[in-house]
């Protein structure tokens, strides 16, 4: 039995033939088969940029795409089309196999990185033996073209297909440090709009035919629509490390329990910053960073960490303080603010996130559905007196309340004093959901009325929902209808 040939998967790189590796060179050199694709007019880029490298005396293995978009009238379609391609281009490579030939398979950038190569390596390498001879990516090309380092440290790098739908592309360019996006063409005004949406459009670069003859590079904002070949891509950059004489301070919310319903945004702040500063079990909940330095307190002294960030940042540093929730809804971002007006050469961002109130009101459907207002029971900060008058002036409106900070260790008797106070304005059947860790280990949810709502069910870490005169309750649901009754 003759010995059979070998299949090497040959990466040329980005289209430069000296980006050709010595390795897929003398593989080139040596193979008795060439093989290689191109669509119908039959000039093959994968063959223009080996050719440097190829030597007489070789066959070679024209492989012609029998269509280059959807439109055909094969009985199958595109896909029954392409499917009849690839196995009979795999059928005549075989051929060459099977008499003992060995054949280099030439693919643009890497064999495995959005290939052709890879339709011919599943179709043969249960037959035949396969050797991958890497090549440089299209994505390094384009990162040099533009001189721009694509990610530093530990930034999260996302390749990403320009087919995909906009608001996939949306979610992914939004929760990542840098990205690129493959396969333009007639794909780029969805990447655009994707990149747009994400508020990343100005960051980003357009790259053509990298490390080629044809290279552009344009800012990505800046590309005519219509002339976008397929061999291009969108690079966006990650953010470069702060490095200012005087720093900043990020106010981040982190949302009311699970990392999942954490913003992209807040995850890029709380990855760049230099200094974490937050109350302990809050700072828990954000994953260590090498480099990072973490200043845990408890949950009592605003100001004093207010003070210390803005402390940090005036040295230089890029300071986060963490939040549960949303950061401007009864949090640290006013204490942050009202520090730094003495701090002249400090800026302070807010770093908006998901409501406790929205976490708790989307377990059991909508109540907050129409008008509501949101009231801390906390006494702390603020008379009861004023606590009455808001409670009595929401109750006498039909407002749907969201609680806040309804208990504590130290105060035990105001849910009851305001159950009493609401008693006066709204049916005892009124239902009041009773939030407990939403999204968190020990979520607890339970909907009763509010002439059955218990002080000794409430604490610190739950949160009230008191529904209108509208308000519905069925089964396990709850809701404000949007529509108010007239008069």
């Amino acid at each position: 039995m003759s010995k059979q040939g070998t299949l090497w998967g040959v990466g040329l790189g980005p289209g430069d033939p000296e980006l050709v590796t010595v390795k897929a060179a003398r593989v080139i050199g040596e193979a008795d088969v060439v093989a290689y694709h191109s669509a119908r007019h039959g000039k093959s880029i994968a063959r223009s940029i080996a050719e440097p490298y190829l030597r007489d005396g070789q066959v070679e293995e024209h492989l012609v795409y029998p269509v280059t978009t959807e439109t055909t009238d094969h009985p199958g379609g595109y896909a029954g089309a392409i499917e009849d391609f690839y196995r009979e281009a795999a059928e005549r490579i075989a051929a060459h196999l099977e008499a003992g030939r060995d054949v280099a398979l030439l693919a643009e950038g890497d064999p495995l990185f959005y290939s052709s190569y890879m339709h011919m390596h599943t179709r043969l390498t249960q037959r035949f033996n396969a050797v991958i001879v890497p090549g440089v990516t299209s994505v390094s090309a384009a990162s040099a073209a533009t001189g721009t380092p694509l990610v530093e440290g530990d930034q999260v790098l996302t390749i990403l297909p320009g087919t995909l739908p906009v608001e996939e592309l949306e979610r992914r360019l939004a929760d990542t440090d840098a990205a690129v996006v493959m396969k333009l063409g007639r794909s780029y005004p969805v990447v655009r709009k994707a990149l747009s949406s994400a508020g990343r459009l100005d960051d980003a670069f357009y790259v053509e035919r990298a490390s080629t003859p044809r290279e552009r590079v344009l800012p990505a904002g800046e590309v005519d629509e219509s002339s976008v070949p397929y061999f291009s891509l969108a690079m966006l950059p990650g953010t470069p490390r702060r490095e200012t004489a005087n720093g900043s301070v990020a106010v981040v919310g982190l949302g009311p329990g699970h990392t999942e319903w954490m913003t992209p945004q807040s995850r890029r702040e709380l990855a760049a910053a230099t200094d974490l500063i937050g109350y302990g079990p809050y700072l828990d909940r954000v994953g260590a960073r090498g480099g990072q330095r973490r200043h845990p307190s408890d949950n009592t002294d605003e100001p004093a960490r207010a003070r210390l960030a803005c402390t940090l940042a005036e040295q230089g540093g890029a300071v986060a303080v963490v939040s549960s929730g949303d950061p401007g809804v009864f949090a640290m971002a006013t204490a942050v603010l009202e520090e730094a007006k003495q701090w002249p050469g400090v800026q302070v961002r807010v770093i908006p996130a998901m409501t406790a109130a929205q976490a708790v009101a989307s377990r059991v459907g909508a109540p907050l559905g129409h008008d509501y207002a949101v009231i801390s029971l906390s006494d702390r900060l603020k008379p009861w007196d004023v606590i009455v008058a808001r409670l009595t002036a929401a109750a006498e409106a039909d407002l749907v309340l969201a609680i806040y900070n309804p208990a504590s260790k130290s105060r035990t008797w105001q849910v009851g004093a305001m159950r009493d106070l609401l008693l006066e304005h709204r049916d005892p059947g009124t239902p009041v959901v009773v939030g407990r860790d939403v999204s968190g280990p020990d979520e607890d949810i339970k909907i009763v009325r509010l002439a059955d709502l218990d002080p000794a069910d409430v604490d610190m870490r739950c949160l009230l929902i008191v529904g209108s005169s509208q308000t519905q309750w069925y089964d396990d649901r709850v809701f404000t209808p949007r529509r108010y009754p007239t008069s």
